[in-house]
């Protein structure tokens, strides 16, 4: 008989989603107050002041105050994702909406970004907005880790090992940067983990990108077919998990 019991990795990952729940939780309801209140006093201050520097100094307080928000945001996302909003996605439509808010910053670093997508693919039973938000996690985290003059490639396609009875689509995500070393490979997924390898951002970007492929009844992973740079896959089943 299989055993059916969770794997060490599988308790391990439990034990982390309990501890960032406390800790999302505590840190939503004691650190978001202070925090609205500091952007609150910095937009009153800046109302009135005409000093250049002065207003630099308030403006760079909001601006981290914001960012810091944002990060707890993105902490009760990983510890309590939303309710999905499922609907028949075009996933053309969304990586070409996706990528086309990234060019910008892709042009200004010199990075080409390459879209290879079949306009035929079947759609996916998901929500959208979230789809969009793993989405392009990934792809500012290539386009990090590709650097001035890099590429990142987007490819989409039906999953080749994917059983007929429950058909699945796949997206890569590849960049040709340094790639990830072995070290750093079990933590990708962590938050807060704060390795930097080559400006290749880690901790909550693919973190949310991974939570959010989950909760469709996904997979994320990093390949590691021994190929320059790095490809993150994400799989996702065309029909509902089951519940």
């Amino acid at each position: 008989m299989e055993d059916a019991s969770p794997s060490f990795d599988e308790r391990l990952q439990q034990a982390k989603l309990d501890a960032m729940k406390e800790l999302a939780y505590g840190a939503s309801h004691e650190i978001n107050n202070p925090l609205a209140n500091i952007s609150a006093r910095a937009q009153t201050l800046l109302r009135d002041e005409q000093n250049p520097e002065r207003r630099r100094l308030l403006e760079a307080i909001h601006q981290q105050a914001l960012r810091a928000h944002e990060m707890i945001s993105d902490l009760m996302l990983f510890a309590r994702p939303p309710q999905l909003n499922r609907q028949m996605t075009d996933l053309p439509r969304l990586v070409e909406t996706v990528l086309a808010e990234l060019q910008a910053d892709c042009a200004g670093r010199d990075i080409r970004l390459a879209c290879r997508v079949p306009g035929d693919l079947p759609t996916v039973h998901g929500d959208p907005i979230q789809l969009a938000v793993a989405l392009k996690a990934l792809c500012q985290n290539a386009i990090e880790a590709a650097g001035r003059d890099g590429k990142v490639e987007v490819t989409a396609s039906m999953a080749a090992g994917a059983p007929p009875a429950a058909p699945a689509l796949r997206i890569d995500v590849a960049d040709d940067g340094p790639g990830v070393s072995p070290a750093v490979r079990p933590h990708l997924f962590d938050p807060f983990f704060s390795g930097r390898e080559a400006g290749r951002g880690l901790g909550f970007g693919l973190s949310k990108a991974w939570r959010i492929v989950e909760q469709h009844g996904g997979r994320l992973w990093l390949d590691e077919s021994g190929e320059p740079g790095a490809k993150f896959i994400i799989e996702l089943p065309l029909s509902d998990p089951p519940s």
